[in-house]
């Protein structure tokens, strides 16, 4: 049987409030998060899993525009520059999720976001453009607030389902175990075959986030 693709994207803020350890540790956590990233998918033979990254800042840019077998994935590291444009992200991601360019045998595609800050753009038109399209509305969403001053607000209106709630990050090591978690729990989740019909591929997939440890780490 053809295995069929999940598209998981990253949209991670490289705002200057993210300058120095916090954009450090969070390349360390994703490029760390790789290889979990391949054991979930080789659990997984009938998703192929696909990943691409975005960045936003005062612009927002496809870090890997092309989808990327994970098994041939290699981290860049991404840099900070300027404010946080997460509307202007979110609009470049809703033109990915509609039909084509995704195929209409995907399987729900993961949309992780990551973000520190307050948006300095019209995120809620950017949400609007995702929640437009049918994959996006599908999609299994997953927010990392990192440290205290990130607009939770903005991040629970990305996930579109009460149910859910971003997942702190005040630590390096919280950050670390986040994006270990959204690596793979939602692609674990996304990766479920579901039924065909418009309304059962319309409901979000049960999963639940971890508790996120805290003690004897520092804060951001």
């Amino acid at each position: 049987m053809a295995n069929r693709p999940v598209h998981f994207i990253w949209l991670l803020d490289c705002s200057y409030s993210m300058q120095g350890e916090k954009i450090a540790r969070l390349n360390y956590a994703i490029r760390e998060a790789i290889p979990e990233m391949r054991s979930v998918a080789h659990d997984n033979p009938a998703a192929q899993l696909l990943l691409r990254t975005l960045t936003f800042s005062t612009t927002a840019q496809w870090h890997h525009k092309d989808p990327v077998p994970v098994d041939d994935f290699t981290w860049q590291d991404v840099q900070v520059d300027g404010m946080t444009n997460l509307g202007e992200a979110l609009d470049l991601v809703s033109r990915e999720l509609q039909t084509p360019p995704m195929p209409q045998r995907a399987l729900k595609p993961v949309l992780a976001l990551v973000s520190d800050g307050v948006p300095t753009d019209d995120w809620r038109a950017g949400l609007k453009a995702i929640d437009a399209t049918p994959w996006g509305r599908k999609a299994v969403r997953v927010a990392i607030a990192i440290g205290e001053d990130a607009d939770r607000n903005v991040l629970q209106d990305f996930l579109g389902n009460p149910e859910l709630r971003p997942l702190d990050a005040n630590s390096p090591k919280q950050l670390a175990a986040a994006i270990r978690w959204a690596s793979t729990a939602a692609v674990k989740a996304a990766s479920q075959p579901v039924a065909a019909s418009s309304d059962a591929l319309s409901k979000p997939l049960p999963y639940a986030p971890p508790v996120l440890d805290d003690d004897d780490d520092d804060v951001w």
